[in-house]
């Protein structure tokens, strides 16, 4: 039987990819996208899906009361999936207040108008209700040369980004605790694939190469992230969505940790192969600055969605990497497009004027 899923920031590069996966499960689910769009929302990532029967799209902002109480009264969803966030910790540190009204009082709002639906729901529909919150690593923090982070570790967030995300975690999960709202929430490690902004390290590389600019890279780019191919998320998102259990928290995590400077090294190599220049692209690597509070390694253990909802990465890094820089290769246009807003690349947050650092 199809559900309805309401996904909140559907225009974005995680939101993007979840609702075609959503759409293509064949169980004929109906999919409603909620998005403000701002800088990094695309309404090309949504393109294919206009004229579908089952896709929905609202223009609309989570912090505004009537938008989201409209979307949930008019559109009754079975299911939740909070993707819209203010992202990029350089952003936060130059301009935190942003953060705080998306990240904090939109996720409010979005759970106070599930907690009305969910009360108005009977029978099977509200025990199938689910409120997927979608959040990141980045709450807990910076781990040291050993461990993982897990469901049991303790939140430590180091930037008005990764704090603002940690508040609405606790949200979601008091709003299971005090009013039974099925809430589930998930951390994951870095995302990457096809359609991401390019504010983000592995697309904001390949595009730079690919101009003969700079590649800049903080401090001495060994910091340590887990990647996670972005279909591989949209699979566990949808088998939470499916088969959580409310008011748990899963960690999801791609089992590949790379630094910094391995995956810029790495993009380099491939590069030179599928877009041959005279000089290797190596040469264009610059170390920059780094970053106030710059965490050093973050990884995930994923043993407890493997065990409990049978959820593995499929997607190698060597794979993922290859497919995701033939893709920016093969769709220059999109990447003009975005080139042509209001984003050029260049460093966000901070003030400091460095062109394009915008390693995680």
């Amino acid at each position: 039987m199809g559900l309805t899923f309401l996904v909140t920031g559907g225009a974005g590069f995680i939101g993007g990819n979840l609702v075609r996966h959503l759409l293509a499960a064949g169980e004929g689910h109906r999919v409603v996208v909620l998005d403000a769009l701002t800088y990094a929302g695309n309404p090309d990532n949504l393109a294919a899906f206009v004229g579908n029967p089952r896709y929905h799209f609202v223009h609309g902002d989570i912090c505004d009361r009537a938008v989201v109480r409209e979307s949930f009264s008019r559109h009754q969803p079975d299911v939740v999936l909070n993707l819209a966030a203010e992202s990029h910790v350089d952003r936060s540190i130059d301009g935190p207040g942003e953060f705080i009204r998306t990240n904090v009082v939109g996720t409010f709002e979005l759970l106070d108008a599930a907690r009305t639906l969910h009360g108005a729901l009977e029978g099977e529909r509200r025990k199938r209700f689910r409120f997927v919150h979608v959040s990141t690593d980045e709450v807990f923090g910076s781990l040291g040369a050993e461990g993982l982070f897990s469901e049991s570790t303790r939140y430590d967030p180091r930037s008005p980004y990764s704090a603002s995300k940690a508040s609405a975690d606790h949200l979601a999960r008091a709003y299971h605790h005090t009013y039974g709202l099925p809430t589930i929430v998930t951390n994951c490690s870095n995302n990457y694939g096809p359609h991401q902004f390019p504010e983000k390290l592995i697309p904001l590389v390949t595009l730079n190469a690919l101009e003969g600019k700079p590649l800049p890279v903080y401090g001495d780019g060994k910091n340590v992230r887990d990647w996670l191919y972005v279909d591989d998320h949209a699979e566990a998102l949808a088998l939470v969505a499916a088969r959580g259990v409310p008011g748990e928290t899963y960690c999801i995590g791609g089992n590949e940790e790379r630094t910094n400077i391995d995956i810029v090294e790495t993009i380099c190599a491939l590069l030179d192969e599928l877009a041959p220049t005279p000089k290797r692209h190596r040469e264009l690597v610059t170390f920059v600055k780094d970053r106030p509070g710059h965490d050093r390694r973050y990884a995930i253990d994923p043993g407890k969605i493997e065990r409990e909802l049978g959820w593995r990465p499929r997607t190698s890094f060597a794979v993922g990497i290859q497919k995701t820089v033939e893709w920016y290769l093969a769709n220059r246009p999109w990447c003009e497009r975005i080139a042509q807003g209001t984003y050029r690349r260049e460093r966000l947050g901070l003030a400091a004027g460095v062109r394009a650092g915008g390693a995680s």
